[in-house]
């Protein structure tokens, strides 16, 4: 599964889905370990890895299932991350 390859957009989509089905389920038993997946798979890297992480653990306690873990690792990604500059040397 390539997920990390996905436009920004269509990343956003399925966090909005993802998010919604972990508000939604009372599985959390077998949506904790498959969020934390999914969110290692659409973020590369160590960012990836700690999002996973935390979409875990956010999943598998109870009460906690309303915070949209997939959309604000998106914002993080998409909105509030600083853009690298790139020097064009002459």
């Amino acid at each position: 599964m390539n997920l990390e390859n996905l436009s920004k957009y269509k990343k956003l989509g399925l966090s909005l889905v993802f998010d919604a089905i972990g508000m939604l389920t009372i599985f959390d038993i077998i949506w904790a370990p498959a969020s934390g997946y999914l969110m290692s798979k659409m973020y590369k890297g160590t960012k990836g890895k700690v999002a996973g992480v935390i979409s875990f653990i956010e999943e598998i306690i109870p009460g906690f299932d309303v915070i949209p873990t997939f959309t604000i690792m998106w914002c993080l990604t998409y909105v509030f991350q600083k853009e690298e500059e790139t020097i064009l040397e002459v």
